[in-house]
């Protein structure tokens, strides 16, 4: 059986959606109770909830896994969560392998390596994916774009190459399925370099109808970005999407390696997401 932590968000929901269509056995993990009968929830999926600094319920939860796909929250590491106890319940409740959804910025060590760390030690199988930006980010345009026809983003003409997050959940899919992805880490990216003014046109495009685009100052980006992330997070996603190193503009093949195809462009991801933005 695996197990998904993290199950409702954007990149779970078609990785559960993904092993279930595959016929694997899933438990989903979410903190917030999930309706299995909701529209658009696979079937058979085993559903449970549970609080990541909960090692007692967690342990419940992973009963009979072999193999758990772990993703720890923004909010959980803002909290200054400890990923420990978290792997002591999976070794006690069975779980030999874990698939870490990490971030390329470990790599480009703009962020800590402390979780993959305590996982590299934890004498469980691992397997480290590095995904950069998320397509997905742009949802938090959607309020402005439906009421306003606008997008508001720093660093307008800086161009990274952003991830479809149902991309991450396939390629996730296949090293939770697959043999010889133990001791691994694969850096995940989207096709090509895009900039905020490209995916404001792209998503223009998929609306059929014009945006304006209106570029911030950073310290505007910042004093918005700190009403909902730390500081330090604050200022490593601004040196990023600013001033990105060549290694976090770098189109990385791993996805195609893993899913025999190439990454969806972030004009498919606005197309097939355009209604969020009616």
């Amino acid at each position: 059986m695996i197990v998904v932590t993290g199950a409702t968000g954007n990149v779970g929901r078609p990785l559960v959606k993904a092993l279930a269509e595959a016929g694997e056995k899933v438990t989903a993990i979410s903190r917030k109770p999930v309706v299995p009968t909701a529209p658009g929830a696979p079937s058979g999926v085993r559903h449970r909830q549970a609080d990541l600094n909960d090692a007692a319920g967690l342990k419940a939860a992973f009963d009979g896994a072999g193999v758990l796909f772990l993703l720890l929250t923004g909010e959980w590491l803002a909290a200054g969560g400890d990923p420990n106890p978290i792997l002591d319940a999976a070794r006690s409740a069975g779980v030999r392998r874990i698939v870490h959804l990490s971030s390329q910025g470990v790599g480009t060590r703009r962020h800590s390596s402390h979780l993959e760390d305590a996982i590299k030690q934890s004498g469980l199988e691992w397997t480290m994916l590095r995904p950069g930006g998320f397509g997905s980010n742009a949802f938090q345009w959607a309020e402005s774009i439906r009421t306003q026809r606008t997008v508001t983003a720093p660093f307008a003409d800086v161009a990274l190459p952003v991830i479809d997050p149902t991309d991450i959940a396939e390629a996730a899919a296949a090293t939770l399925r697959q043999a010889g992805h133990s001791s691994r880490t694969y850096e995940l990216t989207g096709p090509a370099p895009v900039s905020p003014r490209q995916q404001t046109a792209a998503i223009a495009e998929a609306l059929g109808e014009h945006l304006r685009f209106v570029e911030q100052s950073p310290e505007e980006a910042r004093t918005q970005m700190l009403r909902f992330m730390p500081e330090p997070v604050v200022d490593a996603t601004l040196g990023i999407l600013g001033t990105p190193s060549p290694a976090e503009q770098r189109v990385s093949p791993d996805i195609e390696h893993l899913l025999g195809r190439p990454p969806r462009t972030f004009a498919q991801w606005a197309v097939r997401n355009a209604a969020a933005f009616t």
